[in-house]
């Protein structure tokens, strides 16, 4: 019995890890992996600041599905983390 019990509580741990990864809104889910900061896309990408980054937003280079804005932390800002110019 207690061996099925912490077996069961590692894999209770393990799908709690899993689920840290995701974000879900609207009954869409979201891979955290591949969903990022505007931060986080600036510095995996090279680029000088986030500026440049909602520059491309404004101008729409980053078109509109590629960028959620997360409304319940304070309208952070996500952008589907794939190349969307060059940077060299």
């Amino acid at each position: 019995m207690r061996q099925e019990l912490k077996a069961l509580l590692a894999e209770t741990d393990a799908l709690i890890e899993e689920g840290k990864r995701f974000l879900e809104m609207n009954g869409i889910q979201y891979n955290l992996s591949k969903w990022v900061t505007l931060k986080e896309y600036t510095r995996r990408h090279g680029l000088e600041s986030t500026s440049v980054v909602s520059n491309w937003i404004s101008r729409g280079i980053v078109p509109p599905e590629n960028i959620v804005v997360v409304s319940e932390l304070n309208d952070l800002k996500l952008i589907k983390d794939i190349p969307y110019k060059e940077t060299a």
